[in-house]
Parts: C-alpha cells; sequence; structure tokens
C-alpha cells in the first residue's frame, strides 16, 4: 500500500508537530508518520512531566548557549522564531506559559500534557494527516530532485512525497520509541553524520566520597570540566547534586556533552578519566577568603571553620572538603590550621576535584549529541545540500544546547524554518 502526500515528516515528537501544522496552514498537503501508539511521547515525559518549552533569554543569548558553531547555525531560526514569539505563539494555542528559576520557561499549567495536546490539535486542525504505529524502516529517492522521496514502512507500506521531512528523534530516552534510526538513514544517503553520544545526562564517579555525599546539593557553585591534562572543556554555573553514582543536576549535566564525546573519540591506551573541580564559593576571591581565615584565626573564641566561610556548606561535605586539604577535623579550630594547609584549603574551596569515568547512557539522557553535520544543511532552511527536498532538523542534527528549555527552542525554531520551505517549494 502506497501513502501518497505533498510533505511527509516523519517522527512526530515537538519538532514534527510543529512543522506539521505550520505546512499545513499554508496549504500543502501534508502527511506525518509516528511509529508509537501516541504523539509527543518525549514532550509528556520532559522537564519531570511539566515541559521546560523554551526560554526567558532572548534569540542571541539563548543561541549562544549552543556553543559557537551551533551558535552560528542556529542564527536564522532564532531570528526566525525567537523565544518570545514561540511564548506568543502557544499562548494562542491556549497554553500559556511562566517563567522559573534559571531562565526557564514553563506552561502555567505545569502539565507538559497541554503542550502536546495544543501541538497535536493545531496539526489536526490544519488537516494533517497523522498515522500513528508507523514504523519508518528507510527513506530513498529525491535523486536530482526528479524521483519522490519514498519512506518505507515497516508491514510492506510506502509513503511519496515531493519533500521529506525528517525528524524522529535522536536516542536519547529510548522507552520513548528514539532509537536512533534516522541516522542511519542519513548514512546510507551518503551524507555526514558523526556519532551520536548521550547529552544531558548524570555523570558517574568511580571514587567513594563523592557516592557517600549522595543526596546533597550545591546550589551557588560553578563547575569546569578538565581533561587529563588539566584542560578546561567547559563550565557552568548551576547547581550540582552529588548522588548514589556520581553527580547530577544542571552543572553536570550541562556538561555531560565533553565526557561522552571525550570517552567516544578518546583513543586507546589515552587517560580518559576526567575530573569537575567545583568552586563552592564563585563570587569570593582567593585573596579575600584567605583574608578572612587569617583573620578568622587571630579572633577570641577559637571559631570554627564552618562559622567562618561565607557559606551554609553541609557537615558531609565540609568534612570532604577537609579530608582532601589534608586537615586534621572535619570542622576545625581555623586558628589550628597550619599555613601550607590553608593554601590546601582555600585550593579546594575553590576547586574541589570530583573524579569522572563516564555517563549513565542514552536511558537516562535528556538529548543526543552527535548526527547530521552542520555543514550538510542550510541554515536557512533546513534543506540537506545536494538533496533537492530533504530536510532535517531535531535531535538528527549534530546540535545540543543545555538545560533550561534550548534544546526544545532549538527544535521548534528549525521545524518553522523547514516547513516554511517545504511549503513553499511543494
Amino acid at each position: 500500500m502506497t501513502l501518497e502526500s505533498e510533505i511527509v515528516i516523519v517522527g512526530a515528537g515537538a519538532a514534527g508537530l510543529w512543522a506539521a501544522g505550520v505546512a499545513a496552514r499554508r496549504g500543502r498537503a501534508v502527511l506525518l508518520l509516528e511509529k508509537t501508539a501516541r504523539t509527543g511521547t518525549k514532550v509528556l515525559a520532559s522537564g519531570g512531566t511539566r515541559c521546560n518549552l523554551t526560554t526567558t533569554l532572548d534569540a542571541e543569548g539563548a543561541a549562544a548557549l549552543f556553543r559557537p558553531r551551533g551558535a552560528r547555525f542556529l542564527r536564522h531560526a532564532f531570528g526566525a522564531l525567537p523565544p518570545r514569539e514561540l511564548r506568543e505563539r502557544f499562548d494562542a494555542l491556549g497554553v500559556p506559559t511562566v517563567d522559573a528559576p534559571m531562565e526557564k520557561v514553563f506552561p502555567k499549567s505545569d502539565r507538559a500534557r497541554d503542550v502536546r495536546d495544543a501541538l497535536e490539535r493545531e496539526a489536526r486542525a490544519a488537516g494533517v494527516r497523522i498515522e500513528l504505529d508507523a514504523n519508518v524502516v528507510g527513506v530513498e529517492g529525491g535523486a536530482g530532485g526528479e524521483q519522490p522521496w519514498l519512506a518505507h514502512i515497516a508491514g510492506g507500506r510506502r509513503a511519496t512525497c515531493t519533500k521529506l521531512l525528517l525528524c524522529p528523534g535522536g536516542m536519547s530516552y529510548p522507552r520513548t520509541g528514539t532509537t536512533g534510526e534516522g541516522y542511519g538513514w542519513l548514512a546510507k544517503l551518503g551524507l555526514p553524520v558523526r556519532p551520536p553520544v548521550p547529552a544531558l545526562v548524570p555523570l558517574t564517579s568511580p571514587a567513594a566520597w563523592v557516592r557517600e555525599l549522595s543526596g546533597i546539593a550545591w546550589q551557588a557553585g560553578e563547575v569546569r570540566l578538565l581533561d587529563p591534562r588539566g584542560k578546561v572543556l567547559g563550565r557552568r554555573r548551576r547547581p550540582l547534586l552529588f548522588t548514589h553514582f556520581g553527580v547530577s543536576g544542571p552543572a553536570a549535566m550541562d556538561l555531560s556533552v565533553h565526557v561522552a564525546r571525550a570517552q567516544a573519540d578518546g583513543e586507546p591506551g589515552e587517560p580518559s578519566e576526567l575530573t569537575l573541580a567545583l568552586d563552592l564559593l564563585p563570587d569570593v576571591s582567593r585573596a579575600d577568603l584567605r583574608g578572612a581565615l587569617v583573620e578568622a584565626a587571630a579572633a577570641r573564641g577559637a571559631p570554627r571553620l564552618s562559622r567562618t566561610l561565607a557559606a551554609d556548606i553541609p557537615k558531609r561535605l565540609l568534612a570532604a572538603i577537609s579530608r582532601a586539604a589534608r586537615l586534621a577535623e572535619a570542622d576545625p579550630p581555623v586558628a589550628g590550621i597550619a599555613r601550607a594547609h590553608r593554601h590546601d584549603l582555600i585550593e579546594t574551596l575553590k576547586g574541589l576535584r570530583i573524579p569522572i569515568d563516564g555517563t549513565q547512557g542514552f536511558d537516562r539522557a535528556e538529548v543526543t549529541a552527535g548526527g547530521l553535520a552542520l555543514e550538510a544543511v542550510d541554515p536557512r532552511t533546513m534543506a540537506v545540500n545536494g538533496h533537492p527536498g530533504l530536510y532535517v532538523f531535531g535531535e538528527l542534527l549534530d546540535l545540543d544546547g543545555p538545560i533550561g528549555g534550548l534544546n526544545f527552542q532549538a527544535a521548534f525554531a528549525c521545524a518553522e524554518l523547514a516547513a516554511l520551505d517545504a511549503a513553499r517549494l511543494a
């Protein structure tokens, strides 16, 4: 059986639903194929079922968080659909939004289901035909723009179209149906695909003392990720959570792509263990910290370390800091800290070293890094160079940003460009 449509979109996630509605509203026949039994499964699971759908940052500030290469690529997309306009569009769809800490934006209802339902409702109202349980197993065609594109569906069916939009998701949260087949389709078309790795994923540590701090969160620190030679791979000023397997929280997860990529790209025999350096007091300079310790050492009453620091450090964490600084007690009198150990204490407070040996993998990853090289895609349209009628966006692109609604913002904005161009040329 052959299904025919002007535009076929593979993947009914956030990007696919958005693109379908935009293209159909411009008068095009759109067929949306989804391998699972419902649309937007990953949307429903996102943000703890709340769906952090965009950011309070402006377009330029949001794009900058995708690192220089990603920022350049997203300039057109975020210009066409900046975060503020995305919020206005959702408001028009019946999903008002509210600001949240760390530049996050959530639906006012705090329900991810409202986001998914609005996207599906808009697509259906625009005339999109949605086929569920339609597992695409391969794509072909489009030679020189003279042949239709084909999407082969498990069970012997196929869909033909003039414009084929691919956004089936990556490999993160595979239980939602995103298991990475799309990367193979692109490779078979001869396109450059960077091996996918998990991103926005908790990190593991081999150190028992790290795991013993499970449950402790440090809200006001800055974290740097260092390679085995001490090179800074990235830094984030976000909360860090100690866990029974290592570390999590926005700071660790935002840097996890560097861990996954370093291990994937490393040469056999090279050191693979990385290090997080946690600055517990990023607003206090070393000089000021040294001055506070010297002053406390001369004060009456033998004040202890916990009373001297300009932060309420949990007892278990303070004990770990004291051990790392070679102090005799977990919370010693400041006057009893030798000068050499005072130096070690300052350096530990400004860069507590946490060994990292990996990530928790795709099962716990929020997004996928890697995918189709950005150089293979026109950033103004999401059209794939040299393959007329083919568009790629969403997690199939080698594009990933930090926690905070940035990846949804990129998905919606890139889908907007792809849909507008496909609708204009179909």
